[in-house]
């Protein structure tokens, strides 16, 4: 399969996931959990990179034995792909069992001006 995520996010998730590793690292689960959130937000609209980012967060969940995280990433995993085939995605949701799978959110100004600037119609692809 070729993967056709445009190169800025996938640079971005790489740092995204890069630096969610060296907080975990270093004990700072929180900071870990921050990245591969800000790394959903961006992956979501692209199948492959959208259920990457919830494998991490499910991996992380099993290392550190939350068991009710690893149970929402699971569920999320399931959901992914019919979210993405249906287009009917939660924009911005965070990918966290501890928001509703279901709800769109917030998308941080950053993220969001490197979502719009990889869109149809912005001299990037969205897929």
């Amino acid at each position: 399969m070729i993967d056709r995520t445009p190169s800025r996010i996938a640079a971005f998730l790489a740092r995204e996931y890069q630096a969610a590793q060296a907080a975990e690292d270093l004990g700072q689960i929180d900071r870990s959990w921050y990245h591969l959130e800000r790394a959903h937000i961006v992956a979501q609209a692209r199948l492959k990179p959208h259920c990457y980012s919830h494998w991490r967060m499910l991996a992380l969940a099993f290392r550190q034995h939350d068991w009710t995280e690893l149970r929402g990433q699971v569920l999320r995993l399931l959901l992914a792909p019919l979210g993405n085939a249906s287009e009917r995605l939660p924009i911005g949701n965070t990918g966290r069992s501890n928001v509703s799978a279901f709800a769109a959110m917030e998308i941080p100004a950053d993220l969001s001006e490197l979502i719009a600037s990889t869109s149809p119609g912005t001299g990037g692809s969205s897929r």
